[in-house]
């Protein structure tokens, strides 16, 4: 006998989290790993094109930047294009344009070409990430949503961390083209994957009144129960959107300070993240120690994600915003410690480490936090811009210590400059807090559907 109508996420919350749930986690973690790897790869090969190309230091600054302003382009288009044509077809777009053209990359004979490839590769880097953010959170069970979609996110540090890892073996043998060769080949394998099994939102299906038949072919993955369900519906526990969609949703009265405070702190997390990334191996090499080795302690940083785990459980429990902002200010001293012991390599191997697992712990979980901030009509268009407002960080951060550099600023104090960012992050999560106090809401139907 046939139920009625059943609101798509209660029926994803009484059923225990499906193999079908787990490919799209692997498939998403795999996206969002590739996308870590492109991001922080052009820091990795720095050394290695100021010996080839004979430039200078601070003549990096446009290459390492190019990916940036081309992540912030793509975040802040693909969330309306996500909210209006769906979450598979943009991120599908999104891995064909990084595959291709850091492929393209590795092909590069001076720094023009390869800063404007860069910007091409940025555009999808800057889709990919928000629009796996926004899929995953809506196939999770919403009891453990936070912590399933950090765990998804950790695929980011951590590809980022490989990044230096392939870099030291592979740069040595076959020169840094073969990490762009690298970075090229596999996000293209992915999307051979992705055109033939990843699905699309299902959330997304029920808001955009898809047919009946589509939705239940999808839930019926995740349990067979769905076969039996006459209609589905749409709840939101988010009240404010008024029927708004997309940007309308993100700049309202209800969500307008919030939005604003996350891009702050995202910002700011951003320009500690690419500051260090792109500049640690060559910071490093400066202060005496060898090329590989300043490679792999380099690669400590972004490997400390993994605490973003820990870090979803506990938003799942407590006040979300609270739990980040303490991230941020442990990372703000961390950062700051990084400056003090470079003397002694062991020693900065360690805080190098623990400064990557407080800092990406906190930056990797503000996607899922924008993600549980804004209903279904503007989600995916409030993770993107939080994420692409963000990256503006990134450009700040790769171009501040190029200043740095060129008025002779210690080491030391560029590690003190670097943590006052941890900071203002950790304020403006304190700023959202007061103007939005995380309270349990009853859900608030959205949208009735089913034909």
């Amino acid at each position: 006998m046939s139920q009625q109508s059943v609101d798509v996420q209660a029926f994803i919350d009484r059923h225990p989290f499906s193999p079908f749930q787990w490919f799209i986690f692997a498939l998403c973690f795999c996206i969002v790993l590739l996308d870590g790897f492109d991001t922080a790869a052009i820091g990795y090969v720095a050394p290695s094109l100021l010996k080839e190309w004979g430039i200078a230091k601070p003549a990096l600054g446009p290459v390492l930047t190019a990916a940036l302003f081309g992540l912030s382009a793509g975040a802040l288009l693909t969330g309306s294009l996500s909210d209006r044509f769906g979450r598979k077809k943009v991120l599908v777009t999104s891995v064909a344009v990084l595959g291709v053209f850091t492929l393209a990359s590795s092909f590069a004979s001076n720094l023009t070409e390869l800063s404007v490839l860069r910007f091409l590769t940025g555009l999808g880097l800057g889709t990919a990430m928000p629009n796996a953010v926004t899929l995953m959170s809506e196939y999770c069970p919403a009891a453990r949503r936070s912590m399933l979609t950090n765990a998804m996110f950790c695929g980011f540090p951590l590809g980022a961390s490989l990044g230096g890892f392939v870099a030291a073996w592979m740069i040595p043998q076959w020169g840094w083209r073969s990490v762009m060769l690298f970075g090229g080949v596999a996000p293209l394998l992915l999307l051979l994957l992705m055109l033939l099994v990843l699905p699309e939102s299902v959330r997304y299906l029920v808001a955009h009144a898809k047919p009946h038949a589509q939705v239940v072919e999808v839930l019926a993955r995740i349990s067979a129960a769905a076969r039996s369900i006459a209609a589905f519906h749409l709840s939101e526990s988010k009240s404010g959107a008024d029927g708004k969609r997309g940007l309308a949703v993100v700049f309202s009265p209800s969500y307008r300070v919030g939005s604003i405070m996350l891009w702050l702190t995202y910002f700011m997390g951003v320009v500690i993240f690419y500051a260090v990334i792109n500049w640690m191996p060559t910071l490093f090499k400066e202060v005496g120690i060898d090329g590989k080795t300043a490679m792999l302690v380099s690669a400590l940083f972004p490997l400390g994600g993994i605490g973003a785990v820990f870090s979803g459980w506990l938003m799942d429990r407590f006040n979300a915003d609270r739990i980040i902002a303490i991230g941020f200010l442990l990372t703000a001293l961390s950062i700051y410690a990084v400056g003090q012991v470079v003397g002694n390599v062991g020693t900065l191997m360690v805080v190098v480490f623990i400064a990557g697992t407080v800092m990406n712990t906190a930056q990797s979980s503000l996607p899922a936090l924008a993600a549980s901030f804004y209903p279904t009509q503007g989600r995916a268009t409030g993770v993107s811009w939080m994420m692409g407002i963000g990256r503006f960080g990134g450009i700040l951060g790769s171009l501040l210590v190029a200043e740095l550099a060129r008025r002779h600023v210690g080491f030391d104090q560029v590690f003190l400059v670097l943590a006052i960012p941890g900071v203002l992050a950790a304020a403006a999560l304190l700023v959202k807090n007061r103007a939005h106090p995380e309270a349990v809401q009853k859900p608030v139907v959205a949208s009735s559907l089913g034909h």
